[in-house]
């Protein structure tokens, strides 16, 4: 199968384009290379990728088409987006502009280039302070806190108006915290390594109780790689991919603690607005339809991601 994975040059999509082509799909990635992090960092990753790049904004409804035009894509992976809760309340339009008008276009040019098939990137943020756990897809989307969240809840709807006016076949997954080897460095993980590697500070914010369902980026491509052959009776169907399990804030310093064989040094920040107390997944619906099986716990998982993280930083 011919598919563009947008955001491919990315942390989750530089795994999902490597799984792809170990399968025999024939891929091609779809980035902007945007300076939300270092941008040399996401042309490394697209240099080993062994698969043709555009590099294109999703802003650009021509450079989109262009793309579809010259690849003739037969399904899309649509991970690209303005990604952060934080910096989404310092430039809401922004976001608005990327993640909905960009995923507006998308959509546009799978009508025009009659693509059938998107499996979209969305996220545990649209939940925002849901009370009931864990959080299951049915739940009601009314506490969203974000203007990230917004545009991730505006993607999933427009999805699902495509979906029924011109009968495309989509997918969107709910994304929980996803960590691992690679990451990026502005992510909780891979930052506070970094700083308590370097005796540096690490920033947290509250009191250390707020709890996140860390998901490991092997079951995440996983995940995207079964929502990407799905062939249920819906057309648009939403689904779950976290771990089903908690992990404390304070538990999560320990275990980089643990691993990295230092101790951290901890700067108490007042609570962010946009930040969000808990995430939860409630994983059934996947299992049962997509066959979705997380296989690494948070401490395997965190020590994967230091081994990697040494191993990077001893070359740097």
């Amino acid at each position: 199968m011919r598919i563009l994975v947008t955001g491919g040059a990315g942390f989750i999509g530089t795994r999902t384009v490597k799984k792809l082509i170990s399968q025999n799909h024939e891929t091609a990635i779809l980035d902007d290379f945007n300076d939300f992090y270092d941008p040399e960092i996401k042309r490394e990753n697209v240099k080993t990728s062994g698969t043709k790049v555009y590099e294109a904004d999703l802003r650009s409804q021509s450079e989109v088409e262009r793309t579809f035009a010259d690849f003739k894509p037969e399904a899309v992976i649509h991970l690209a987006a303005r990604a952060g809760v934080r910096p989404s309340l310092n430039q809401p339009g922004l976001y608005i502009d990327t993640n909905v008008t960009g995923t507006l276009h998308i959509l546009e040019a799978m009508k025009t280039h009659e693509v059938e098939r998107l499996v979209f990137a969305s996220s545990s943020s649209v939940y925002g302070c849901n009370e009931k756990v864990p959080f299951a897809e049915s739940d009601p989307i009314l506490k969203t806190i974000s203007p990230y969240a917004a545009t991730k809840v505006a993607g999933e709807h427009l999805c699902s108006v495509y979906s029924h006016l011109h009968d495309l076949r989509i997918v969107s997954l709910r994304f929980f915290t996803v960590y691992g080897p690679a990451q990026r460095p502005d992510l909780a993980i891979h930052k506070f390594a970094r700083l308590m590697t370097e005796g540096i500070e690490i920033p947290r914010f509250g009191d250390g109780s707020t709890r996140r369902d860390y998901t490991y980026i092997d079951d995440i491509v996983d995940g995207v790689e079964k929502a990407l052959s799905y062939a249920g009776p819906n057309r648009h169907e939403v689904f779950n991919l976290g771990e089903s399990d908690t992990v404390e804030l304070r538990e999560l310093i320990s275990l980089l603690e643990k691993h990295l064989g230092v101790e951290a040094k901890i700067k108490s920040l007042p609570s962010q607005p946009g930040d969000v107390p808990l995430t939860y997944a409630d994983i059934t619906k996947a299992k049962s339809l997509l066959g979705y099986l997380p296989q690494t716990k948070i401490d395997e998982g965190i020590e994967k991601f230091v081994e990697w993280f040494r191993d990077y930083y001893s070359k740097q």
